[in-house]
């Protein structure tokens, strides 16, 4: 990695080096015809699916980056790599501090605790301690506006109450890396406003972010870079305009 790191001006937070992951995707119509296929002896014949493929990109402290393209075409997988949600087949994939990511609306929430319990879980997996969880228990509870439902269990939950409480967590973590994957565009207009503030307010302070979104405002409003995918191969990465034209 270090080679890697002296081709870059200062210390990269993520690395992605010559990245490609495949899933599987079955032959099959359906699990009855797969269970019968089972009885039968026969094989369920499995194709390899390239979803990402050499993929390579740094990015730095405090930059705001994008990744783009149409539907399929390896953006959220590329996030999971980086979150560590899957591994790569082959490649690298690096992040220097604390990554925090809001990949899935409501993921990691255990749907028989309450709000509160869940954010003293999901807060301790994302590194913080009890301590640090106290201290700023009611500003998270204050950020995501949840009020009195903070006690309620979370299988009650709107997917916006879901979206507002971890979003909250996860901003007042003392993280490095904000990983943000169409999160924001559940919940209501002001609330959305105020999240881009706070992601703002945490880039300024030297917080890196990568996100993935289908709004062009939104990624116009964060985002100085884009990084654009196509059939899971980079085929763009600059300044964000160029990276909107390149989806075209």
């Amino acid at each position: 990695m270090s080679q890697i790191i002296q081709q870059t001006t200062g210390t990269p937070r993520i690395v992605v080096e010559h990245v490609s992951k495949r899933f599987l995707k079955r032959n099959t119509h359906s699990f009855k015809e797969a269970f019968v296929g089972w009885i039968r002896g026969k094989k369920v014949r499995a194709d390899s699916f390239l979803a990402l493929d050499d993929i390579s990109f740094q990015i730095g402290q405090g930059e705001s980056v994008a990744v783009v393209g149409l539907n399929g075409s390896g953006k959220s997988t590329t996030l999971k790599l980086i979150s560590g949600v899957l591994e790569p087949d082959e490649g690298k994939v690096y992040t220097r501090g604390r990554v925090a990511g809001l990949i899935e609306v409501g993921a990691g929430f255990h749907p028989d605790l309450s709000g509160r319990e869940n954010v003293y879980l999901n807060a301790a997996i994302l590194g913080m301690s009890k301590d640090e969880i106290d201290a700023r228990f009611d500003d998270i509870v204050a950020f995501s506006e949840i009020g009195d439902f903070i006690d309620q269990e979370v299988k009650h939950y709107s997917s916006g109450m879901f979206m507002r409480l971890a979003f909250s967590v996860a901003i007042h973590v003392e993280l490095d890396i904000l990983l943000v994957d169409e999160v924001l565009s559940v919940g209501d207009a002001p609330f959305r406003a105020k999240c881009i503030a706070k992601i703002k307010e945490l880039t300024e302070r030297g917080v890196t972010m990568l996100v993935v979104s289908h709004s062009t405002g939104m990624i116009r409003d964060l985002c100085d870079r884009g990084i654009v995918i196509k059939k899971g191969k980079k085929i763009f990465d600059g300044e964000i305009e160029g990276a909107l034209a390149a989806m075209k």
